[in-house]
């Protein structure tokens, strides 16, 4: 009996010690879940793919059905081979005001950037400061709130009276309609800061240097992204409307001349391209937001 009973703990301590024997490689039941797997990624990008075909294919079917009731409207296959010869020699020149379309799309770009930059340069800043400051902030508010609502094309006048010329009176009305969606969301996002960071600064005896670079920047910065995408969106609506009004070289002012020609397929092609450039505008910046960590 006690032998027996002895036995039972070392037969349990050797079959616990003992290793275990090595499990036996995975045949067909690991390969019936990967392709479970894959089956609903699949899925998933079709239902990502279809809805946008399905919608692009009934704007194109509605398009086409109007332009067979509206014969002045021309359909989509014929703006199609329009876009086709367009585009086979974008950057041609012959003359002042007749170049390709590239060097339109391009000419645009570059008051759009330079309007945009300097709304950038003035209106971040500047929101930082309207937002760090409530005394600021209560003598601007009344000011922005007066001309914000203000149509852009009423700032055109405005600027032919100041620059004497075409070309900065357009990139006048740019940076007057893009800087306030970037004055505004940051100064919402600097007073939207938790009060206990700025009370630890304190107490920390923190520089406004310090205090911008260690708190208010990254606090901000997603507000501040916010605003900058809303500008530039703003900015490339604006530069169509002003070009068209004064001229030169410029998407804005290839639509009025079409219009003048009465090249309807050409004012259609434009109005695809201000709106494909104006996405990927859009897109470029969400990629650059995406590159920034808001911890």
């Amino acid at each position: 009996m006690n032998t027996a009973t002895a036995s039972k703990p070392i037969l349990s301590v050797v079959e616990t010690a003992a290793p275990q024997a090595p499990a036996p490689k995975p045949t067909a039941a690991p390969l019936a879940k990967t392709v479970s797997r894959t089956k609903p990624k699949g899925l998933q990008m079709l239902r990502a793919i279809l809805p946008p075909i399905i919608g692009f294919a009934l704007f194109l079917g509605i398009w086409a059905i109007v332009s067979q009731t509206s014969p002045n409207l021309p359909g989509p296959v014929k703006t199609w081979q329009s876009a086709v010869q367009l585009f086979a020699d974008p950057f041609y020149q012959k003359g002042p005001n007749d170049q390709g379309i590239g060097w339109n799309i391009l000419n645009s770009l570059q008051r759009v950037g330079i309007g945009f930059g300097m709304a950038a340069l003035i209106g971040i800043p500047l929101g930082f400061l309207i937002g760090r400051f409530k005394f600021l902030n209560d003598m601007t508010a009344p000011i922005i709130s007066l001309l914000r609502p203000v149509s852009p094309l009423a700032w055109l006048p405005i600027g032919l009276l100041v620059f004497k010329a075409a070309n900065p009176a357009a990139i006048w009305v740019i940076f007057i309609s893009s800087i306030w969606p970037m004055i505004i969301n940051t100064a919402v996002g600097v007073s939207r800061v938790p009060q206990d960071y700025m009370n630890v600064a304190k107490v920390l005896n923190l520089s406004e240097w310090k205090i911008f670079t260690k708190i208010l920047f990254p606090a901000v910065l997603p507000y501040m992204m916010t605003g900058i995408r809303l500008s530039i969106g703003v900015a490339w609506l604006v530069i169509v409307a002003a070009e068209m009004l004064t001229g030169g070289v410029g998407i804005g002012f290839w639509v009025w001349d079409e219009w003048n020609n009465l090249n309807v397929e050409h004012i259609i092609i434009a109005i695809f391209i201000v709106g494909i450039v104006g996405l990927l505008l859009e897109y470029a910046l969400l990629l650059v937001a995406k590159r920034f960590n808001y911890e």
